[in-house]
């Protein structure tokens, strides 16, 4: 299986640690990061979506500018512009960075994010929205011919448009969300299915119950898994354990504790579950940031040395994880150490279990 890892480009340096130096759009800072996460071996970085933030496809294309071979898997939120205008301007990113594109589908977060921008949908019918949105977009990127679409959300009439993805068939859609609704939108269009850090037991769950749901509709060997994870290295364990600490102590200076809120997506609610539930699980899953910030996003973290947290990604790949999104709370520095330290640990552990499956077979 392709191990793929992805990193994280924001507008400015800031984390749950961090309250950063008060710019907005920093962009020696984003020149900065785009470039070390490609230096360091990175294959993607995402482009998050936020209504406060700056606007993600517009970052992405200053970062395609930056870099030669960074891929950009930019956050996108269906139900804000048409899927038609989405799919030209995926098709034209992708155009200008020569197949480097992919989207993130976000149906979920809270939904006093999504008020903010005017979406008042509730959760089923965004969902559907999403299913509906995405089989237009990949209808506009197929199409040689005029096409026409009347549905529960969106009417087409006449579409054909010239610009097509450089990435054949297509730019890959990943997709996220944790409810019954969104495993059932993902089966039938994600070609990968991304998941926040959680224990073994629930991961492997989890990849059970998203392929039997691409098995109903034919497409149990299309879709693969991401896990998002926070990794705090230190040369020895016990050293990540007290930076771990250390970054604690400075999030609560910084965010304060935070309850969940009550209109938080499905994943937020179990990741807080069991951020609240225990401290760390299996061999060195940490829940610390995300029991402190009501677990509001990508939270747990992979804590010791490099040859540790190598140890547990294996256990995730083994279970079928085959790409790692990894952002660190000290952003360059992490990046960096995870280029030399980590991502190459994780390879050869990878390459080394494949092996022993050959040779076995």
């Amino acid at each position: 299986m392709t191990l793929e890892f992805i990193g994280l480009v924001g507008a400015h340096e800031a984390s749950e640690s961090d309250p950063g130096n008060g710019q907005t759009v920093d962009l020696p800072f984003i020149k900065a990061f785009a470039q070390t996460q490609e230096y360091a071996g990175f294959d993607k970085v995402l482009l998050a979506v936020n209504s406060r933030a700056p606007d993600s496809m517009i970052i992405a294309s200053y970062v395609a500018a930056l870099t030669d071979k960074l891929g950009l898997l930019v956050a996108h939120r269906p139900g804000f512009q048409a899927p038609t205008f989405a799919a030209r301007q995926f098709a034209t990113l992708d155009q200008l960075s020569q197949g480097r594109a992919a989207i993130n589908v976000i149906t979920g977060g809270d939904s006093g994010d999504l008020q903010r921008d005017g979406d008042f949908l509730d959760k089923e019918r965004r969902y559907a929205r999403s299913g509906e949105y995405l089989a237009i977009m990949k209808q506009v990127w197929a199409s040689q011919q005029p096409f026409s679409h009347k549905g529960a959300f969106y009417q087409v009439e006449d579409n054909l448009t010239e610009v097509k993805p450089w990435h054949k068939p297509r730019v890959p859609i990943y997709f996220s969300g944790a409810s019954a609704a969104a495993v059932e939108v993902a089966a039938q269009h994600a070609d990968v299915y991304m998941m926040w850090g959680e224990p073994l037991d629930q991961v492997k769950a989890r990849i059970a119950e998203v392929r039997a749901a691409a098995k109903k509709v034919g497409r149990e060997d299309q879709i693969r898994f991401s896990l998002s994870l926070r990794p705090i290295l230190g040369a020895t364990d016990e050293e990540a354990w007290q930076r771990a600490d250390h970054l604690l102590a400075q999030a609560q200076a910084n965010i304060g504790g935070k309850a969940i809120q009550p209109d938080s997506n499905a994943g937020s609610q179990r990741l807080y579950q069991l951020a609240t539930a225990r401290k760390v699980y299996d061999r060195c899953l940490w829940t610390g940031i995300a029991a402190l910030s009501g677990a509001a996003g990508n939270s747990t973290s992979l804590v010791g040395s490099p040859q540790t947290v190598a140890d547990a990604a294996l256990e995730y790949y083994k279970l079928g994880i085959t790409t790692f999104l990894f952002r660190g709370f000290d952003q360059l520095r992490d990046a960096a150490e995870y280029g030399r330290l980590l991502l190459p640990a994780i390879r050869a552990r990878v390459a080394a279990y494949e092996a022993e499956q050959i040779s076995a077979a």
